[in-house]
């Protein structure tokens, strides 16, 4: 019983300091200059925009952009259960803000993390550009460059959307789990 108990604990620890671990990485924006910065999708709203979470991630990519890091932005998702393009909404938020629509592509087959790395590969191979950096939330940027570089892409930086809300006590073990998955199963 003892050594289970042991061994119990030794898991928790682990999982608690991967955990750390991660949410550290992901606070910690690494500015650089890209040829693309990438946003993945995220909820839209019944009225066809972005939710708060999925505009922090936008505004973190515009904040970047209009910092001249990238002359251009790529913004990922699909349908989700709302009905909506999340690329095209998220296109038209940017655009809203004075991103040019030259500036920003769009990927709607975003369905995954995943989904949106290898799209995004495939479209910085087709247009020639070798680095992106990414915009999301924080918990979700280890995993999310991990995906891009296992897809080709060399990640020059990162920024996490500066939005905390209580689903992240939910979110950030999730990710953690996903991350550890991912890297074992890719």
């Amino acid at each position: 019983m003892r050594r289970l108990t042991l061994t119990a604990l030794l898991a928790l620890i682990t999982f608690l300091l991967a955990t750390a671990a991660m949410v550290l990485e992901g606070l910690n924006d690494k500015l650089a200059p890209a040829d693309v910065i990438v946003v993945p999708g995220n909820t839209i709203l019944p009225d066809g925009t972005p939710s708060p979470r999925l505009q922090a991630r936008l505004d973190a990519a515009l904040q970047q952009f209009q910092a001249h890091r990238a002359p251009r932005i790529l913004v990922s998702g699909a349908t989700g259960k709302e009905g909506f393009d999340e690329a095209a909404s998220m296109a038209r938020y940017l655009q809203s803000r004075g991103v040019p629509a030259s500036a920003i592509i769009e990927d709607n087959q975003g369905w995954t993390t995943e989904a949106t790395a290898r799209n995004a590969a495939i479209l910085m191979r087709e247009h020639g550009w070798k680095t992106a950096m990414v915009a999301t939330q924080y918990f979700h940027v280890p995993r999310f460059r991990l995906a891009l570089t296992r897809s080709g892409i060399a990640v020059s930086g990162n920024v996490h959307a500066p939005y905390f809300e209580l689903r992240d006590l939910y979110s950030v073990p999730r990710e953690t789990v996903g991350y550890a998955v991912y890297f074992i199963r890719h």
